[in-house]
């Protein structure tokens, strides 16, 4: 067993609390990593949710960590010792989807992923009063100094790395990116508006832009968003929250061949089909409560899909969207941000608030 630090979040409505908690013998297929760097997500506010937040703790939450393999379990053989992982979304390897090579939709995803338990109900964790604490959240729970994770759910990276900035990749990061080279898979020439320029709608941006994309629109609430998504390859920003917001992004054209939606915001989600030109696909990635209502005759020819993950393979993905940083043509870093896990407080106040785009937990 092994005795480590960790935010632990104890009710929807206090604050993470760092704490000292036993994480149980690895399992065969698993390995400990000591964490270098985990990004923060939106997905990792949802048990600010009332209601869900009552299912969901108390939990370790972090599902974007990155970090140094110390231990393995007896029947891992692709991982070893020393070894520098990023961490990534679990799938059962066992499925349908996942022996299609769409771990994404993994028919086991929602009980490995969102429970932050096994399968079977148990944790893999205990805090300082023996009491059971969740730490399966993305099948790591990665918001502490370790984690543990199954084989296929890491992803064995170069040492000459900067191992704690590239945590993002293994979720919003690769969600957006993959939104847009692996489920629109656009093409030169072909046209996209990002609707959310967080860090999942910017890495699209950042995607768009390297697949040739002739025009990328982004719209969001925040001006100085809208500058950096300039800057980072998007050819015209739309101030969002006013009237007109569809006819700016359309520009007196036909319309746009695809749109990526990341707020889960109702209107915003309508939005993003209305913008569509015949034939044009909406991509939905955001996770909440918006519904989307439009009247069918709109959806003739258009296309509407929810995708996760960015219906990506980590392991194949993640080297590709390293290669293309490592190219100059990625710069995902620009992005983020830095804090001592002990500030994870302060770090969640400024995503909440649009003051930093992604942060980055160091233990």
């Amino acid at each position: 067993m092994t005795t480590t630090r960790a935010a632990v979040l104890r009710s929807p409505d206090k604050e993470h609390v760092i704490e000292e908690i036993t994480l149980a013998d690895l399992r065969p297929d698993e390995v400990l990593v000591k964490i270098a760097g985990t990004g923060m997500c939106h997905t990792d506010m949802m048990a600010r949710d009332p209601a869900l937040g009552a299912l969901l703790t108390p939990m370790v939450f972090g599902h974007e960590g990155s970090g140094v393999v110390t231990a393995v379990g007896s029947a891992v053989t692709a991982v070893h010792p020393g070894d520098h992982v990023l961490l990534s979304f679990a799938s059962c390897g066992a499925c349908r989807e996942c022996l299609k090579g769409a771990p994404a939709y993994c028919e086991n995803f929602d009980a490995l992923n969102v429970t932050g338990r096994y399968p079977d109900g148990s944790t893999g964790a205990t805090d300082a009063q023996g009491r059971p604490v969740p730490n399966r959240w993305f099948g790591q729970s990665s918001f502490a100094e370790h984690a543990i994770a199954a084989e296929r759910d890491v992803v064995v990276v170069d040492k000459d790395l900067p191992l704690e900035l590239l945590g993002p990749l293994g979720c919003g990061i690769q969600t957006g990116a993959g939104a847009v080279l692996n489920e629109m898979r656009l093409a030169p020439g072909q046209s996209l508006a990002v609707f959310g320029a967080g860090a999942v709608g910017l890495a699209a941006v950042m995607a768009a832009k390297l697949a040739g994309a002739s025009d990328i629109v982004v719209v969001d609430l925040n001006e100085s968003r809208l500058d950096l998504a300039k800057e980072l390859g998007a050819t015209r920003t739309v101030l969002g929250g006013g009237e007109g917001v569809v006819e700016q992004v359309i520009d007196a054209g036909p319309g746009m061949d695809f749109s990526l939606e990341t707020t889960a915001v109702g209107k915003v989600i309508t939005d993003a089909v209305a913008v569509l030109a015949r034939r044009g696909t909406a991509v939905l990635v955001g996770v909440g409560t918006g519904l989307l209502s439009v009247p069918p005759p709109q959806l003739a020819g258009r296309k509407v899909t929810f995708v996760l993950e960015g219906g990506a393979v980590p392991r194949v993905f993640l080297p590709q969207l390293i290669r293309f940083w490592r190219e100059g043509r990625f710069p995902f870093d620009r992005l983020v941000r830095t804090y001592p896990l002990a500030e994870i407080n302060a770090a969640e106040a400024d995503s909440l608030s649009g003051g930093t785009i992604k942060p980055v937990l160091i233990p």
